[in-house]
């Protein structure tokens, strides 16, 4: 019999935690070993437990999401959980800081469970498979893409493909855009409501700026950019030579890509 994705859950949402739990129990390959409402005890379930994963709220009592983190890299365990953080609209200024401790892989609230099923099961037996076999420093991205950080490379790797210049404000505009596209598609039919605003927050700025950033950014692409490269990306989708995307256009393509992407892989 193959063992078991031993998952603890941590959020102080009890309803969140309760459908959590109910889906990833009705999975063969996986099973919920505790559930934490509070930082605190999501720490000591990790010790008791020793999960292959865990579902990490950012903003919890007692001890957060970051102290959690921070706690588990002072643990000289040599089998560190993977570590999927469950983020909110609006959290993002707190999302770097997570990532430089090291969390695996962020999803934003609310989120499609078969596709947490999918991340769960591609960060564990990234596990598995790099205890077997040794990938040397120029193995590809994507073999690893369903991780936060591999994610954010992903989207680096193809804005500069396509020609954003790294120093227009732009271009971290519609890097954070694409990301949370990935995450949560329904922000496309919110753009103005939702999307801008929310990126405006964590660039303190406002969301009119941000539109106009990120229409400029692909303005210098266009320009600048390379037909064949673009032509490569953006495929049958538009006539590249007579027409640039919209904002959303463009967000739509290249986040769609990235989802294909972290499917296969």
């Amino acid at each position: 019999m193959e063992k078991k994705i031993k998952i603890v859950v941590a959020d102080d949402n009890r309803n969140l935690c309760k459908m959590l739990t109910n889906y990833l129990q009705a999975q063969d390959d996986l099973i919920v070993v505790g559930v934490a409402n509070n930082g605190l005890e999501a720490c000591e379930l990790i010790q008791t437990q020793e999960p292959d994963l865990i579902m990490l709220d950012l903003v919890m009592p007692n001890l957060d999401g970051l102290g959690v983190l921070e706690r588990i890299n002072a643990q000289t365990t040599t089998n560190r959980p993977k570590i999927i953080m469950l983020t909110a609209f609006g959290q993002e200024s707190l999302t770097h800081q997570a990532m430089m401790l090291g969390v695996d892989y962020f999803i934003l609230k609310p989120f499609d469970l078969d596709i947490l099923g999918k991340r769960i099961r591609s960060l564990t037996q990234d596990t598995q498979t790099s205890a077997q076999t040794q990938y040397s420093t120029s193995s590809p991205v994507v073999t690893t893409v369903g991780s936060g950080l591999n994610l954010t490379v992903e989207v680096t790797n193809m804005m500069h493909q396509i020609g954003i210049p790294a120093h227009v404000k732009g271009y971290q505009y519609i890097r954070d855009a694409i990301l949370m596209v990935v995450e949560d598609v329904s922000l496309l039919g919110a753009v103005t409501k939702e999307l801008y605003p929310g990126i405006a927050k964590k660039f303190d700025t406002a969301p009119s700026r941000v539109e106009r950033g990120i229409r400029h950014a692909i303005e210098l692409a266009w320009e600048r950019g390379h037909t064949d490269t673009l032509k490569r990306i953006f495929g049958y989708s538009m006539n590249i030579e007579r027409q640039k995307p919209t904002n959303s256009e463009f967000i739509a393509l290249l986040a769609d890509k990235l989802r294909v992407m972290r499917n296969v892989s």
